[in-house]
């Protein structure tokens, strides 16, 4: 059956879920208060780098199941179900911020007329979704005939459209059996491919996703750790990795060291998951929190620290060139990025930072130039750092580069050069936890 489905906020997440689901088949309108971003996605076209995401854009806008407004009347008592897909940024002391929701529900709400679904897929703290429906009921005309569900999403960038089209697991946090039916039948093609479905209460699918995420950053964090130990005791920690990953208890993936995580969801929702359980009096999983963050943390300020001491116990005045900007491969994303934590930490030790990134493009900032190839980033070197992991960076030549820096040293911050091609080449390169590379 073909739903009315809108989805306010076009962001990342908002923009790949309007059109995975009219994908699935629906009738959808996106919903945004950016003007510019609006016209862009009518076009057809994305305002971000997402692997597969500006053709499904293109086809669903020009077969006329997918338009974009700024005006939420035209979505108001026409959707069968409106999807929330805000951000969720870090507020003081590291709370979400839950603005955005909260000013595009007092928006609808006195649009809404008639029986209406809700369904938020924002990361959020557990009993949100029970506020805004306590929100939406106070000021809409159409009172307690709206309900609020929860329908996290799991999306990684890079990879969100094939997460979106085929997920690995769908959650559907309802309190009435109208609702579980009407998601169940927005989301019929996935389900009939026999996608795991979990039906829980509203709270339980709120805290799946602080779950999950907190548990990935431990992953990272635990084997950046052991990382460190290799350092110190002369081991290897991708052998480690190896080894431990066959465990089918623990599993390989994640269990890559180097730089740490980043980006804008997996660092400030753990921030929120931590601040919430101060708040509630949980306070062995707030001090653990705490500590996956400083672990995340230590990993930037070590490679800093490491491509100091490469330079001679020094950056100032010297050229440090940085292969990547985004967080990670596959996105233009410079959320919290643990490359740019790296190259600010040197230039305020005095370096001239050179970056080169396929995708990112920088909003000038002191201390970065940000220049077009890795020829240009390279040339003069002191240092070259690799930081972001794009699979060009893996097929360079490293004896063509070697003529263009001052010394060759490469420090590989994710672990992912083929170390005896760049050592062959006469370059010293260095990764973090494999002692026989310092």
């Amino acid at each position: 059956m073909t739903l009315q489905v809108s989805v306010i906020g076009t962001n990342y997440l908002g923009a790949t879920h309007a059109a995975g689901l009219a994908e699935f088949g629906h009738q959808v309108i996106g919903v945004d208060i950016d003007v510019d971003r609006v016209k862009t996605l009518n076009a057809g076209q994305s305002h971000i780098f997402e692997v597969g995401l500006e053709p499904l854009l293109e086809r669903h806008t020009a077969s006329g199941r997918l338009r974009f407004t700024t005006d939420y009347a035209e979505i108001a008592d026409w959707a069968d179900v409106h999807f929330l897909a805000l951000g969720t940024p870090s507020g003081p002391g590291g709370a979400a911020d839950l603005s955005q929701l909260y000013a595009a529900v007092d928006t609808l709400a006195p649009l809404l007329t008639k029986p209406t679904l809700v369904v938020g897929k924002s990361t959020v703290p557990v009993g949100t979704a029970m506020a805004l429906e306590e929100r939406l009921r106070s000021s809409s005309p159409a009172g307690n005939a709206i309900e609020v569900a929860w329908n996290p999403e799991f999306l990684r960038e890079a990879y969100a459209v094939e997460g979106t089209l085929r997920p690995d697991r769908l959650v559907f946090g309802t309190h009435s059996r109208h609702a579980l039916e009407l998601l169940e039948e927005i989301y019929a093609i996935p389900i009939t491919d026999r996608v795991p479905v979990i039906r829980c209460d509203i709270a339980t699918s709120e805290l799946i996703k602080a779950a999950a995420n907190a548990f990935l950053a431990t992953k990272i964090s635990f084997i950046n750790a052991m990382a460190q130990m290799c350092q110190a005791a002369g081991g290897d920690v991708v052998l480690l990795a190896d080894a431990i990953g066959y465990d089918e208890r623990i599993g390989r993936e994640f269990l890559n060291a180097g730089l740490g995580f980043g980006g804008g969801c997996l660092p400030k929702d753990i921030a929120a998951l931590a601040v919430q359980a101060e708040q509630l009096g949980v306070d062995v999983l707030s001090d653990f929190i705490r500590s996956v963050e400083a672990i995340n943390a230590g990993q930037r300020t070590e490679l800093a620290e490491l491509a100091i001491d490469q330079a001679g116990g020094s950056v100032a005045g010297k050229r440090i060139a940085v292969l990547g900007a985004a967080f990670k491969p596959g996105t233009d994303d410079t959320r919290n990025s643990p490359a740019l934590t790296v190259a600010d930490q040197l230039h305020a030790a005095g370096a001239d930072v050179r970056i080169y990134d396929p995708q990112a493009r920088l909003a000038p900032r002191e201390g970065f130039t940000q220049v077009a190839s890795v020829e240009q980033a390279l040339l003069g070197a002191e240092v070259v750092l690799h930081l972001t992991e794009w699979p060009e960076f893996r097929q360079l030549d490293p004896e063509r580069l070697g003529d263009l820096v001052r010394s060759r040293v490469i420090i590989d911050g994710r672990l992912k050069l083929h170390a005896p091609t760049w050592r062959n080449a006469g370059w010293k390169l260095v990764q973090i936890g494999r002692a026989n590379s310092l």
